[in-house]
């Protein structure tokens, strides 16, 4: 294959045999992918990186501005350093367009949970429903046998149980299985996360070493499709753009007990253990309790209200192991930068569980995920409701 970019995926190479040894590498442009893509071809392998373009930067001119940019994933500049470095290292690239699957299963879905009063997770999304699926797709169509990423997590074949396992990474600081829970058994069989074995110091040595162009350039802050890290002005360009009727402008924040204690300008201005923000003083903190989207209210409380011991999730995905019939113990982080916490998840059915913490945890948010651990290796993981 020759070095050149296809931005439509039908333009690609097609291969009805996978050529033996063949790696297909998703290049984000950062140095993590980057140094995958010097790894994997330092150890012998053939290799070909895949760039995804998901969203048209230009869109919502009106939240663009002349300050400084923030560090995000997947921009245009992003694609160019990803070509810099299949150039630097000699290897056939290819940047592809999703941006019509990214919008409709990443950006819309986004908008609509915030509107409905969660607190989506974009990354977890994009992972599970627009990078793996599609891409390892499109690795076999190149006559790839695998594809490896970025991600700071690791995946062992378990030959007694007959499955393979998502593990979290080395390095506690980086990890990201958070993000992976939603991986099916066939995703991880054809996956590599070169890796999860090293810290992120040791990447930027090999990035050094290699004399990789992106080698000091620096991690991705924000989301891709958020151009200023401010959701809220985001959730309200892309509606109008969109046509989307966002709720009854004004409404009320009420305490524990339903008495009107202020207004507020849109359920989506709020998150759950939200304390700054809330637009009167009450003497004393104040926390967003839940968000009553029917009622157009905020109901708010004082931080001991923000802690529970039990709540249930749904769309349960059992990554590492076979579906539970009882009740087992587990750690179970119900946000990214959680640390993991004792309980036992009851499962309900095939697709809902019901968590109860040992210890009443503060803040467990409708949207986010719940992840349960076993030691390193993830068990599972659903979504909050």
């Amino acid at each position: 294959m020759s070095m050149n970019t296809a931005t439509q995926f039908d333009t690609l190479p097609t291969r009805t045999e996978p050529e033996r040894g063949l790696i297909a590498i998703a290049m984000s442009g950062g140095v993590d992918s980057s140094t995958v893509a010097a790894v994997l071809q330092e150890q012998g392998h053939p290799i070909v990186g895949l760039t995804m373009q998901l969203w048209n930067q230009r869109r919502l001119p009106e939240l663009q501005d002349d300050g400084p940019k923030q560090h995000r994933c997947c921009s245009l500049d992003d694609v160019y350093d990803a070509k810099r470095v299949a150039q630097h290292l000699n290897f056939p690239h290819y940047t592809v367009n999703f941006e019509d699957q990214f919008e409709q299963r990443v950006v819309r879905p986004f908008v609509d949970q915030y509107l409905s009063g969660r607190t989506p997770i974009a990354c977890t999304n994009c992972n599970t429903d627009v990078k793996f699926e599609p891409l390892l797709r499109m690795a076999r169509q190149i006559g790839a046998e695998r594809l490896a990423t970025g991600h700071y997590a690791r995946i062992r074949k378990n030959d007694e149980a007959g499955r393979w396992e998502l593990l979290r990474a080395r390095d506690d600081s980086k990890d990201q299985s958070y993000f992976l829970w939603g991986l099916s058994q066939e995703q991880l069989s054809r996956s590599d996360f070169p890796l999860g074995e090293l810290t992120k110091e040791e990447v930027r040595a090999l990035a050094r070493r290699t004399n990789l162009p992106v080698a000091e350039k620096p991690e991705s802050m924000e989301l891709c499709f958020v151009p200023t890290g401010n959701y809220v002005q985001f959730i309200q360009a892309y509606s109008r753009e969109a046509g989307i009727s966002l709720p009854g402008a004004e409404g009320e924040i009420v305490n524990e007990d339903g008495a009107v204690i202020g207004h507020h300008n849109g359920v989506h201005n709020f998150t759950i253990g939200q304390r700054k923000g809330l637009g009167f003083a009450a003497g004393k903190p104040l926390y967003v309790l839940s968000l009553d989207t029917e009622k157009n209210r905020v109901v708010v409380g004082d931080d001991d209200s923000l802690r529970t011991t039990t709540c249930e999730v749904t769309g349960v995905n059992w990554v590492s192991c076979e579906n539970p019939r009882q009740p087992l113990r587990a750690k179970v982080k119900i946000r990214h930068k959680h640390e993991a916490a004792g309980a036992t998840v009851h499962p309900l059915d095939a697709n809902t569980a019901r968590i109860t913490f040992d210890a009443p945890q503060r803040a467990v948010t409708p949207g986010q995920a719940a992840v349960f651990y076993d030691g390193d290796r993830v068990l599972g993981g659903a979504w909050i409701r």
